[in-house]
Parts: structure tokens; sequence; C-alpha cells
């Protein structure tokens, strides 16, 4: 029994260390992001981009189904050693991705006005903002199709090739943003552009790294009416519908919160900005393994073998505790530390240091909600995601209307509430599932 424990813990970790590293390029992305343009004369400039990537993360993770479904199935079909589906799934996620990405370039224009006028912010602020989403938006058909390929890797287990990919779309974008906004003087503009150049850089490299693997693989071309005819995509729209439904309760949560803070004033989006940041460097943390949790659990439900099930949910979940109990460590130690890294304007470092204590919470409250996402991706449970993310938002908006009155304090409150209620409605189910039906 020992043996096999540390064999699995081994497991998790030769597949999550990869995606750990390659989750943090994306908040540190985010932290330079927000270190290069908070450092900016004027506080809007810092708003803009906070508007703006926060409606784009909208637009573009709508869709980041074409990861998360790609993956389960992929990993599923792996567990079953099906490699017409594995390669069939690919394709067809690269379609999706490809009639997506054109739609939101030609629609994209008058969704970018309703979701400023949504998210709301200062008249300068939203007109930066606009700016910089309308530049972002060229590069959706390269960030979709990343997804997929991402997701179809992770699928196989080769999280090595999610770590290239990853790691050199945000290394890009880090040094075109210092070039862009340092190096000749641009603005929101200049962050935008560099995004959508590295977008596209990195789409080039996963390309190449797919023909590849697609020879190792082996198993032929895949039948064209798997490819071409509608009927063929039921599993994965079946499987993908909940995650949409999921993903957008999810952005609009976020969403929600960044445009409270807004209303309060700048000073106050830039505070939750700097904060969030670093809520979200746990996150990508954490989702390292539950990234992984989601390869092997689907492997084992593809084989049916749900001892296997059981063990690898356990490996992760040990590894994603001691994640959540250092970052709190860490938060509770140098929060203000971390805040400073971040902005050196003064009234914005007041304003984020009075919610520190948010900040140290949260990993406590998030960690299981991560681990338990993973854990359904994995067995394609994707209804129950669905389910319990909108319990959660309803909570989490009749705390807010409840807290009103409390400020930013109480926007904090029930951003908390709605982490926690995430969690504990995820473990419920999963004990369940474990009790009736993956057992």
């Amino acid at each position: 029994m020992q043996a096999s424990t540390q064999r699995l813990d081994g497991a998790v970790w030769r597949l999550a260390w990869p995606i750990i590293l390659s989750n943090l390029t994306v908040p540190l992305l985010g932290l330079v992001d927000t270190a290069v343009v908070g450092h900016l004369p004027a506080p809007r400039y810092l708003a803009a981009v906070t508007l703006g990537a926060t409606l784009l993360s909208f637009l573009y993770w709508g869709f980041g189904f074409l990861r998360m479904g790609t993956t389960g199935l992929t990993a599923q079909a792996q567990g079953r050693q099906d490699v017409e589906t594995v390669r069939a799934l690919l394709g067809q996620s690269l379609i999706v991705a490809a009639a997506i990405g054109l739609a939101l370039i030609v629609f994209g224009h008058p969704l970018v006005r309703l979701g400023l006028y949504l998210l709301g912010g200062s008249a300068d602020s939203a007109a930066l903002a606009s700016q910089y989403a309308h530049i972002r938006l060229l590069s959706a058909p390269a960030v979709l199709a990343n997804y997929a390929i991402l997701g179809w890797f992770l699928g196989l287990g080769n999280a090595r090739v999610t770590f290239v990919i990853m790691a050199l779309t945000n290394v890009v974008n880090i040094a075109l943003d210092v070039t862009f906004v340092l190096g000749l003087g641009m603005t929101s503009n200049g962050v935008a552009g560099a995004s959508a150049i590295a977008d596209y850089t990195a789409l080039g490299v996963g390309l190449w790294l797919l023909r590849r693997e697609l020879r190792e693989l082996g198993g032929g071309p895949v039948p064209r009416h798997r490819l071409w005819r509608l009927s063929a995509y039921s599993e994965l729209f079946v499987v993908n519908r909940h995650l949409f439904v999921r993903t957008l309760c999810l952005l609009f949560a976020f969403a929600f919160f960044t445009a409270r803070g807004a209303d309060l004033g700048n000073i106050v989006l830039a505070a939750n900005a700097v904060l969030m940041q670093y809520v979200m460097l746990t996150a990508y943390g954490l989702d390292g393994f539950a990234q992984a949790a989601e390869s092997l659990v689907g492997k084992a439900a593809g084989r049916r073998d749900w001892t296997l099930f059981a063990a690898s949910v356990r490996a992760a979940l040990r590894f994603s505790v001691v994640t959540a109990v250092l970052a709190t460590a860490v938060f509770a130690v140098a929060g203000h530390v971390l805040i400073g890294l971040l902005t050196d304007l003064p009234a914005v470092r007041a304003v984020a240091g009075a919610h520190l204590g948010w900040l140290v919470a949260m990993p406590a409250l998030t960690v299981w909600s991560y681990l338990f996402d993973g854990v359904f991706v994995g067995a394609t449970a994707t209804r129950e995601m669905r389910d319990t993310v909108i319990v959660s938002l309803a909570l989490f908006l009749l705390v807010w209307w409840a807290s009103r009155g409390w400020g930013n304090q109480g926007l904090w409150f029930s951003f908390a509430v709605f982490s926690a209620a995430r969690s504990l409605t995820l473990a419920g189910v999963y004990r369940h599932h474990r009790r009736k039906h993956w057992r």
C-alpha cells in the first residue's frame, strides 16, 4: 500500500510541477502588467487594464471548456486505449476553437461595448479599456486553439508540453510588455498588443508540437465523418455545454466583483486588482494539482478502476492542502511587502492593506473547489460542476446585497462566502458520488 501511494504521489508530482510552473507564468504576467502600468503616473491606466482584462477573461474563458472538456474526454479515451477517438477529439476541438475565435472577431465589438457598460468604471478608464479589448480580440482564434491544444496534451498526461507552450506565451508577453510600455512609452494599448503577439507565437509552437506527437501516437487518419458531421460532436457538446454555463457563472462572479469595486472608485478598483493578483497566483498553484487529478482521474474512469480513481484523488488532495497552508503563511507574514511590489501609489497601498485579511483567508476557502473541479473534469461529471456553481453564485449575490452597507469589506466578505460555498457543495457531491456511483 505504501509503495502504491508513493507511486501515485510521484505521478501527481510529475504531472503537476510543469503545470504549476506554467500556470504561475499566467499570474506572473498579471503581476508584470499590474506593476508596469501601476507605476505610470495616473491610476486610470491600471484601472483600464483591470477592466479590459476582466472583460477579455469573460469572453475567452467563457469558452474554457475547450481546455477542460478536451482534457477529460481525451484522458478517458487514453484510459480505454482508443487512439482513434484521441485523434478525433483533437481535430474536433481545433475546429470548434477556430469557429468560435472567428465569430468573436466578427461580433466582438458590440460585446466589448456591452461588457464595459456592465462593468462600469470612470469614462477615461472605460475608453482606454475599450482600446485594450479591441486589440486583444484580434488573437481570439489563437487563444481558443491554444486551449484545445493544452487540453489534449494534458489529457494524454504530457504536462511538459503544456509547460513549454504556456511558458513561451507568457515569457514573450512579459518581454513585450516591458518593451512596449517602458521602452516605447506606450500605455494600456502596449499591454494589449503584447498579449496578442504572444498568443499567435504560442499557437505556432503548439501546432509544431502537435505534428510530432501525432506521428508518435500512430493510429492513421481520423475518419472524415468524425470531423465534418455534426452528430459526431455530440459527446463533446454534451460535456462542454455544462462547462460553458459553469465557466460563465465563475467569470460573472469575478466580473461582478470587479464592477462593484469600480463603483467605489479607481483607488478601490486598483487596490482590489492588486489583491486579486495574489488570489489568482495561489489559484494557479492549486490548479496544477487539480489538473494532474484531471488526467489521472480521467484515465482511471476510462478503465472503470474506481480504486485507482479514489487513490488519485487522495494523492492530489495531499499536495493541495500543503500548498494552501504555505500560501496562507506567506500572505500572513509578508502581505504588506507583496502589495508594495505591485504599486507605489500610497492610496492604493493603504486600501489594499486594509483588506489584507481576506487574502490570508482565501487559500483555505478555495483549495477544495480547485481540487474537486479537477476530479469532476476527469470524470466528465460536468452537470454537477454547473449546478454547484449556480448555487454558490446565487448565495454570493444574496450576501453582497445584504452587506452593501459595509462597502468594499462587504464585497470581499461576499466573495469569500462564494468561494467557501463552491468548496462545500463540490465536496458534498463528490462524497455522494463516491458512495453511489464511483465505487
